[in-house]
């Protein structure tokens, strides 16, 4: 017999669909029915109202097409939400890595100075803060009322100890180191003498300035010939000069190599006369410390102590300590320098940190608190040494 042919419908199974199924078919549906071109129904009844089914798919069609327009406006009012809220959290991370004491540093060291870009070169902030931070954090404090505020509040709490400090670190106006440059270098200047400076020119100099702070600074500008009656050396001059006027784009490895080997053979320092008695000598800018007996100490003289090599006498050395190393000489006829201050000595470069020593070869570089020296050896005296050594070993 013939098979009945199996009944089926061709009506989708009704269920109820969630809101992104909801909102992903009307999107498609809008999409699909803006793109296409306008579908035209064929009119069946043209004098007859619609039936009930046509006036139920138009209130699905109509009640789909309102969600989307909800979704759509919705997303913009919290993005708005998220761009409002990150206004508070850039100003809580300024106020985070800007200190009260930075804040403070910043004012003074503006109002001495009056340029960023030299604040940037000469203030030690608490973080390694570029210039665009800087002109930024200034600008803030200037013209943002509420980071304003809120940093004048927190440097209303400092105490009275921590400010003194701030201000003492006040770097020096052009003004200042003017009447200070009047100063000879050939004169043994005293705290006296800075006093009444201070009290001559009350309104040049910054309120935090002690006569010692002065002393120091004017050690300082006499360091590097920067007092009126001081001309620069001309080794630097022409060094300076010759730097200068190499191009940095056309660079040639050749000439630079041969302009370092003339330059070390013209300005290397010649080793003094040295006499019969004198073993090592330590030159400075200023002064020449002869090494006439094995072991000598370096340091800082005060009333109470004294010492081998008087270390202030080059320079400022407020950051040496009393008692800063030992020279000594070996009977091989090696020079070691063993470090028994607090801050690092620097030879060639290389940190030899308290308790260590090191190895001083002729013309090594001795840097200690920021004074330089070169170490220079009697090399003729060192030799004889040497071979009585060399006649003893071998007895």
């Amino acid at each position: 017999g013939v098979v009945p042919k199996r009944r089926s419908s061709s009506r989708s199974i009704k269920r109820k669909k969630f809101d992104d199924e909801l909102v992903e078919s009307s999107l498609a549906k809008s999409s699909s029915r803006a793109k296409g071109p306008p579908v035209i129904e064929p009119i069946r009844c043209s004098g007859s109202e619609p039936s009930f089914n046509e006036k139920k798919k138009v209130s699905k069609s109509s009640t789909t097409l309102i969600l989307p327009l909800t979704m759509m406006i919705s997303p913009p009012s919290i993005a708005k939400r998220v761009k409002k809220s990150k206004q508070p959290l850039q100003i809580t991370k300024d106020l985070g890595r800007w200190k009260p004491s930075d804040d403070l540093l910043l004012i003074n060291a503006v109002l001495q100075m009056t340029d960023l870009t030299s604040v940037h070169l000469g203030v030690k902030f608490s973080c390694r803060f570029t210039l665009r931070e800087i002109q930024e954090r200034w600008y803030a404090l200037l013209y943002d009322p509420v980071i304003s505020k809120l940093a004048w509040q927190a440097m209303r709490q400092l105490h009275p100890e921590a400010i003194a400090a701030i201000q003492s670190k006040a770097l020096f106006s052009q003004a200042e180191e003017v009447l200070l440059a009047k100063i000879l270098s050939s004169s043994q200047p005293k705290l006296e003498v800075f006093q009444e400076l201070l009290s001559k020119h009350p309104s040049v100099f910054y309120p935090s300035r002690t006569p010692k702070s002065l002393l120091v600074h004017w050690q300082l500008l006499k360091q590097y010939y920067l007092l009126e009656d001081q001309s620069a050396p001309p080794v630097s001059v022409i060094l300076i000069s010759v730097s200068v006027s190499l191009p940095r784009e056309s660079r040639d490895e050749v000439l630079e190599h041969e302009l370092m080997i003339s330059d070390r053979e013209q300005y290397r320092m010649n080793s003094p006369d040295f006499d019969n008695q004198t073993l090592a000598a330590l030159r400075g800018r200023m002064v020449r410390y002869l090494m006439r007996s094995r072991e000598i100490t370096l340091g800082r003289a005060t009333k109470d102590k004294q010492i081998d090599v008087d270390l202030s006498l080059e320079g400022p050395a407020w950051k040496i300590s009393r008692k800063q190393g030992i020279v000594k000489l070996k009977n091989n006829g090696d020079f070691f320098i063993a470090n028994e201050g607090r801050r690092p000595i620097y030879i060639d470069g290389r940190p030899v940190l308290s308790g260590y020593k090191w190895k001083l070869n002729n013309n090594s570089v001795v840097e200690i608190a920021g004074l330089r020296f070169v170490f220079l050896i009697n090399q003729e005296l060192i030799s004889l040494i040497k071979a009585e050594a060399a006649k003893m070993n071998q007895q």
